[in-house]
């Protein structure tokens, strides 16, 4: 048997504040989590600048940094509650739901699922752009997920690099010589080589964001509105399904001998989507810099 390069059992928390009311670990989870947003935040204040230079007549009230203030309230929200959401109807028992509806917002229990999260940024995304549109048209839905895409992709990187310190969200059992050895895995397996599957799919998010952005400093008008969400959502859920293959089943609700896991069959349909994004018809009269309305 090859044996793992990697033994990993790190404390999961980074440390503790030596204060009475503040005696609570800062988790390595928490502080990957915080630390997407934080440079999801320059980033989309950089997009949003380069993308305004295409509009020098509109301004944003409030100026660029106010409307960005506003978008990660919405991001944050829709992300932590759609993935306990997620989580809760897609992994758990929907019975815990039913007794404890009150659960969705108990975000520090943890179970985060991030298809859970990709819908609920969708939607808050939706409701952000409704409001924003009406002081800039230039705004729309499919422009603000095109813009969103690209730091989306570098912090969810992040998020599954606090994956692999919490130990969850592993692999199956592998003889390859770059498996690790959990040494305390969240599920309670054996301690095994397992493949890294935060890893691969912190990696490939990081790669995503590389081709993101090479795409958009060539179409930084977005004239093509959608297709970097389109480009963003096809790359990043096909290869959430491949990696699949590489998990045991998480879900309470599908056998682990089935064709698919629940992760599976949930990036199916965002597949899907992310094509339609890709080919779907565009109007370029509706991009016109001097459309009104």
């Amino acid at each position: 048997m090859t044996l793992a390069t990697l033994y990993w059992d790190p404390d999961r928390a980074m440390f503790s504040f030596p204060i009475p009311l503040l005696d609570r670990p800062i988790l390595w989870y928490g502080f990957f989590f915080a630390l997407g947003f934080f440079l999801g935040y320059g980033i989309i204040v950089y997009l949003l600048k380069r993308y305004f230079l295409h509009f020098p007549e509109v301004s944003l009230k409030g100026g660029i940094v106010k409307a960005v203030d506003r978008l990660t309230v919405y991001m944050i929200a829709g992300t932590l509650i759609g993935a306990r959401l997620g989580d809760l109807l897609f992994y758990q028992d929907w019975g815990q739901l039913a007794r404890d509806p009150f659960s969705v917002f108990k975000v520090w229990e943890g179970g985060l699922a991030s298809h859970g999260a990709a819908v609920g940024i969708l939607m808050a995304l939706f409701l952000y752009a409704r409001k924003i549109q009406r002081e800039c048209p230039q705004l729309n839905f499919l422009r603000v997920l095109d813009l969103v895409a690209i730091p989306t992709s570098l912090g969810c990187g992040f998020i599954r690099l606090g994956n692999f310190f919490n130990q969850e969200i592993l692999g199956t059992v592998t003889a390859l010589p770059w498996g690790v050895v959990f040494g305390h895995p969240a599920d309670g397996g054996p301690l095994v080589p397992r493949h890294p599957a935060q890893l691969y799919e912190a990696f490939a998010l990081w790669a995503v964001f590389g081709i993101l952005m090479l795409y958009w400093k060539k179409h930084s008008d977005l004239k093509n509105e959608g297709r970097i969400a389109g480009l963003f959502i096809v790359l990043v859920f096909a290869f959430r399904f491949c990696v699949e293959f590489l998990k045991p089943e998480q879900s309470a609700h599908l056998s682990i001998s089935g064709v698919f896991t629940m992760g599976q069959y949930l990036s199916i349909p965002f597949v899907l989507l992310g094509i339609y994004l890709l080919y779907r018809k565009r109007s370029s009269v509706a991009y016109a810099p001097d459309q009104k309305g």
